[in-house]
C-alpha cells in the first residue's frame, strides 16, 4: 500500500477520534454548541439539537474510523469522502447563509478538517486505482 494511503488511514483515525470526543460533549452539555459552533444565534441551541448533532457526529465517526481500517473498500471510501462533503457544506450554510455561526476557532477548525480531508480523499482516490494495476503486476 502506497504511503499516502497509510497517512491517509491514520488522519482518519485521528479525525474519528475528535469526532467521538465531540459526541460525548455534545451529550454531556448542550452549552458546548453554543459557546464554540452556533455563537451567532445560540439561542437556537437546545438539548434535542446537540443530540442529534451528536448522533450526526458519531455516525460520521464510525464511518471514517471503518473506512480507515478497509481503505480499498471504494463504496465505503466513496461514503466516507460524502461525510467530509456534507459537514463542509453544513458549517458553510450555518456561517454564510444561516448566519448561526460565527468565523470563530470552533467553527474555522471544523472547515479547515473537511477542506483538508476532502482534499487528501480526492487524492487518495487517485492512488486507490493505480494500485490494482500494480497488484496485478506483482502477480504476474
Amino acid at each position: 500500500m502506497s504511503r499516502f494511503l497509510n497517512v491517509l488511514r491514520s488522519w482518519l483515525v485521528i479525525v474519528s477520534i475528535i469526532a467521538m470526543g465531540n459526541t460525548l460533549q455534545s451529550f454531556r452539555d448542550h452549552t458546548f454548541l453554543y459557546e464554540k459552533l452556533y455563537t451567532g444565534k445560540p439561542n437556537l441551541v437546545n438539548g434535542l439539537q446537540a443530540r442529534t448533532f451528536g448522533i450526526w457526529t458519531l455516525l460520521s465517526s464510525v464511518i471514517r474510523c471503518l473506512c480507515a481500517i478497509d481503505i480499498h473498500n471504494k463504496t465505503l471510501y466513496h461514503i466516507t469522502l460524502w461525510t467530509f462533503l456534507l459537514a463542509l457544506g453544513h458549517f458553510l450554510s450555518e456561517l454564510f447563509v444561516f448566519g448561526t455561526a460565527a468565523p470563530t476557532i470552533g467553527v474555522l477548525a471544523p472547515l479547515m478538517v473537511a477542506s483538508f480531508s476532502i482534499l487528501g480523499m480526492l487524492v487518495g482516490l487517485q492512488y486507490l486505482e493505480a494500485e490494482p494495476a500494480s497488484r496485478q503486476k506483482k502477480r504476474n
